[in-house]
């Protein structure tokens, strides 16, 4: 690839990224270049700058100015995946399943959403997201009173109505589902109740993470996370599962090299 002076400035596309979940992975941020646009405010985010918390959906970022810069990719941007992440929340966008249909139309990558299912009970939502590859959602917590004191929602928004619309989604679509649980301090004790919530959903995957990028919470050892991965397998093993479980430590890293390094440092912080 080219030397990073001569790389194309991009507005909303960042990336290509090591991702221990997918690989290689572009970005597409489709919902904000500088700020931070979310229905969470969660305790270990590592985003940085002002946060607007909502649970409005709308269009952010008009579908014409992301698909222009698709078009200008090279052919092969070492990425096996185009991921729907960023400065925010993805389904925020009201133009999501739009922006999905119409890089299909352009691009040979997977696409996947990475996504805190804040609004999953609504019904377009769960339409959108049904046109990835692979939805990604996070569940970090199993009660109403964890819900408020770690992910920190926007006004009105329930757990119960969360964690009910995921399993409808699951219920509904074959889109491929993996459940990112992250763990640290304040829910590591939460984890067999969890791990109960996580099975009964029936996810074609578990990931097992703890907050190795900077941000304002330190993360579980090796040591723990192998012990919270351990007693999820012997759950899956009691109750028959197929799902497959994963943790961040376990995880290889392939090496890519960023066509926009600037841009993926804005909304990674570091590269996992």
């Amino acid at each position: 690839m080219n030397n990073h002076k001569n790389k194309k400035k991009f507005k909303y596309i960042y990336g290509p990224v090591s991702s221990w979940r997918l690989g290689s992975s572009l970005g597409v941020d489709i919902i904000s270049t500088d700020k931070k646009i979310c229905s969470y405010d969660c305790v270990y985010c590592q985003l940085d700058g002002t946060l607007i918390k909502t649970k409005e959906r709308k269009i952010y970022i008009p579908t014409e100015e992301i698909i222009e810069e698709i078009k200008s990719l090279p052919p092969d941007p070492q990425a096996g995946y185009i991921t729907f992440s960023g400065m925010g929340e993805p389904t925020l966008a009201a133009n999501l399943g739009e922006v999905i249909k119409k890089i299909r139309a352009l691009r040979k990558e997977k696409i996947a959403v990475i996504t805190n299912l804040s609004l999953i009970w609504d019904k377009s939502v769960r339409e959108d997201l049904a046109l990835a590859d692979i939805v990604m959602a996070k569940l970090d917590v199993s009660n109403q009173k964890s819900f408020e004191k770690i992910n920190r929602p926007a006004e009105g928004l329930r757990f119960e109505d969360v964690y009910n619309g995921i399993k409808s989604f699951r219920k509904e679509y074959n889109t491929k589902l993996a459940i990112q649980i992250m763990f640290f301090e304040m829910n590591k004790d939460e984890f067999k109740e969890l791990a109960k919530l996580a099975f009964d959903i029936n996810p074609a995957e578990i990931q097992i993470n703890t907050p190795l990028r900077p941000c304002a919470v330190r993360p579980l050892s090796k040591e723990e996370i192998a012990g919270i991965r351990n007693y999820f397998e012997e759950f899956a093993k009691k109750i028959n599962s197929n799902a497959g479980i994963v943790a961040v430590y376990d995880a290889e890293h392939k090496k890519v090299e960023s066509l926009s390094p600037e841009d993926t440092l804005k909304r990674r912080r570091k590269t996992e």
